[in-house]
């Protein structure tokens, strides 16, 4: 008998039972033996679909940013430039401050010295003649008759030096408060070649040359000076050998410094 001629057996491996066996299915088609490696890779799940609208699309895997770059203070990205930001910005150091600063080289404490005594004997002799004709200063009191003694002698020093000081008022503003190139000097200042300037930047005028060279220089020293058994005296005209900016300590309180002209 032929083979063809009777029912035929179902292929061994492929029937119930079988995996991959489905009614219906061809005996002749045989399913892939073996799992099947995936084409694709994983897929992620799917969005929820909301009923009654389109169907949203999964999101896909999104790439990671890249930091971004150090921001300028200004709020600019700076370009090329991968480090930490420079602490307080890309902002210039202040100018130190000098001689430039204030308008010229700093005078020396030689022509400093030389331009007080020429200023105490503008100032002195004047003081000293007009006391003496009125027979009640120094030399009043000692070529005068009626004048003696200790007491005499103290009153006369006490009107020389009042004497002295409303000269010092008068000349020292009147002479500093002189516009144009003059300004800051005294006589004595002006022929040994130094002037007085203000750290702000100012004019030397009436009312702040009174208060340097009479309220601050006169009286002010004075006063502590007699406290000081006149230490304060000495320390003040000697402060600018050792001061970096050669200033005596009335500068400090007057806020000013000596400059050459």
């Amino acid at each position: 008998m032929e083979s063809g001629s009777g029912p035929q057996s179902p292929r061994p491996g492929f029937g119930p039972g079988s995996p991959g066996y489905e009614p219906g299915a061809d005996p002749e088609q045989s399913p892939p033996s073996g799992p099947q490696s995936p084409s694709q890779g994983p897929q992620s799940p799917a969005a929820p679909q909301p009923q009654g609208g389109p169907p949203v699309a999964a999101p896909g895997p999104q790439a990671p940013e890249s930091p971004a770059g150090p921001q300028s203070p200004g709020g600019l990205q700076a370009p090329g430039y991968g480090g930490p930001m420079p602490p307080g910005g890309w902002q210039q150091a202040p100018p130190a401050a000098g001689p430039a600063a204030y308008g010229g080289q700093l005078a020396g404490w030689g022509r400093r010295f030389a331009a007080t005594i020429i200023d105490g004997l503008i100032i002195g002799i004047p003081a000293l003649i007009i006391t003496s004709l009125l027979g009640v200063g120094v030399l009043g009191a000692t070529v005068s008759e009626s004048a003696g003694g200790l007491v005499a002698a103290l009153v006369g020093l006490f009107v020389t030096a009042l004497v002295f000081a409303v000269l010092a008022l008068v000349y020292a503003p009147l002479t500093m408060m002189r516009s144009g190139e003059h300004n800051g000097q005294t006589f004595g200042k002006q022929i040994v070649g130094i002037r007085v300037i203000r750290t702000s930047g100012e004019r030397m005028d009436f009312l702040w040359s009174a208060l340097r060279e009479v309220a601050i220089k006169t009286f002010g020293v004075a006063i502590v000076a007699t406290a000081t058994l006149y230490l304060a005296f000495l320390a003040n005209y000697l402060w600018p050998l050792w001061d970096d900016e050669n200033r005596a300590l009335h500068d400090m309180a007057a806020s000013t410094r000596v400059v050459r002209a």
